[in-house]
């Protein structure tokens, strides 16, 4: 799994863009390799592209950064939290059905 790894200092953030099992934790600090830093945008093109051949996949945000910096072609996925429908599927707005 490709993803972002938080590292830096309280209040002052910095992320490293890893590739890890998906079993690790975010913040258990495990991961395989280094493949870029996202505070200054520096990705190893090849590398990346080595992983996902071999399977890793990439999260959202990550998959985003890919596309936009022209590592992989593609549509961005919308990662933002408003928006989306509730998670029992039916829409918020649909009547209650009472029974008569």
């Amino acid at each position: 799994m490709i993803r972002l790894q938080r590292v830096g200092r309280r209040n002052d953030p910095s992320f490293r863009v890893v590739i890890t099992d998906s079993r690790n934790s975010t913040k258990s600090g495990k991961f395989i390799e280094i493949v870029g830093n996202h505070d200054t945008i520096r990705l190893d093109k090849e590398r990346i592209l080595y992983w996902i051949s071999k399977g890793a996949k990439a999260t959202d945000t990550i998959h985003n950064l890919l596309i936009r910096n022209g590592i992989i072609a593609g549509k961005k996925i919308d990662v933002s939290k408003r928006g989306n429908p509730p998670a029992g599927g039916a829409p918020a707005s649909a009547p209650i059905a009472t029974p008569t």
